[in-house]
């Protein structure tokens, strides 16, 4: 194909038809200009193609993150709701004056959200 266009050219430069070369070199012009600027639509079409992948990826990534945070947070709903019991358990204790023994004692460790509690002389 490029030995095609080379005679054309060697033709008309040899044949003195300048005008016709003249145009003949824009249409040359004309049609590299359209395939780079095809290519680059391509090529834009590649990125955005590479870049919709990536979000959907981080969507994805994002989803499960999400799903695992509702995890968490049911489970520490559970314990929250766990130490709520527990403290409200303690706090009638003491309005009606009962005595703390070993029963009240973990009730109290539960209340205390994992922090360990020692008593002073094993009292409360």
């Amino acid at each position: 194909m490029i030995k095609f266009f080379r005679k054309i050219r060697q033709r008309m430069l040899s044949e003195s038809k300048f005008s016709r070369y003249f145009f003949y070199a824009i249409g040359e012009i004309i049609l590299v200009v359209i395939g780079i600027l095809i290519a680059l639509q391509i090529n834009n079409w590649n990125e955005e193609r590479k870049l919709d992948r990536l979000e959907l990826s981080l969507l994805q990534e994002m989803k499960g993150n999400l799903v695992s945070d509702i995890s968490d947070m049911q489970e520490n709903i559970g314990y929250h709701e766990r130490a709520l019991q527990s403290a409200s358990i303690i706090l009638a204790s003491f309005e009606n004056g009962l005595p703390a023994n070993d029963s009240l004692k973990k009730t109290l460790r539960k209340c205390s959200l994992g922090t360990e509690i020692l008593s002073h002389h094993d009292r409360l």
